[in-house]
């Protein structure tokens, strides 16, 4: 093995053994500074250290960019362009899956903040990479009052799009009225914390 190899394998596996703490740590109770955003960016460069690399000609979204054009089905199946779909208003975006269990824990808060904004304030939507009768069986369960839109998990996801190549859900991105990226967190959000992170 040649020594640039052996570095780079010895920085992956650096990454991904933070990762590994991280996640514990998050796990056992979530650190404070996972919460910060001096936290989320630490994780997030972890994260994308030991993710595999996406397609060559894949255009990622990144902090204070423009998030690049694409398109996916809501629930009635229409098409609907992100984020001109949503320009004029702050976005949130929530990546989630039907199986993911702190993606549902954190649901009713997203629906309770997506209510709280009104028609003027931020834009919650969420972005299921999940089966589409999946996702429709679960909000019949527990529905929520904020747009749906569905993805198809795999390397050009719209979290892989939205920055996100590790795949960890829930993610929720920050959109400005323009559609570039303000914010990224991995992980849930706790009861109360979205209406200081979304500012």
């Amino acid at each position: 093995m040649k020594a640039g190899q052996t570095t780079r394998l010895l920085l992956v596996a650096l990454a991904a053994g933070a990762l590994g703490v991280a996640v514990g740590l998050w796990r056992e109770g979530p650190s404070p500074l996972l919460h910060t955003e001096l936290g989320q960016r630490a994780l997030q460069q972890v994260a994308s250290a030991s993710a595999p690399q996406p397609p060559a000609d894949l255009k990622i979204a990144e902090r204070g960019q423009i998030v690049p054009a694409f398109s996916l089905p809501s629930l009635a199946g229409q098409p609907v362009a992100v984020p001109q779909a949503y320009a004029g208003r702050p976005v949130l975006v929530n990546l989630w899956a039907s199986w993911c269990g702190p993606c549902i824990k954190e649901m009713p808060e997203l629906d309770r903040y997506a209510r709280a904004q009104g028609p003027n304030g931020t834009q919650v939507v969420g972005i299921a990479l999940d089966e589409a009768a999946a996702v429709q069986a679960f909000l019949q369960r527990i529905p929520v009052g904020y747009a749906v839109l569905i993805d198809t998990p795999g390397p050009r996801d719209a979290g892989v799009r939205l920055g996100n190549p590790k795949g960890v859900l829930p993610y929720t991105v920050l959109l400005d009225a323009h559609g570039r990226v303000l914010k990224q967190k991995l992980g849930p959000f706790r009861d109360g914390e979205i209406d200081a992170w979304a500012r």
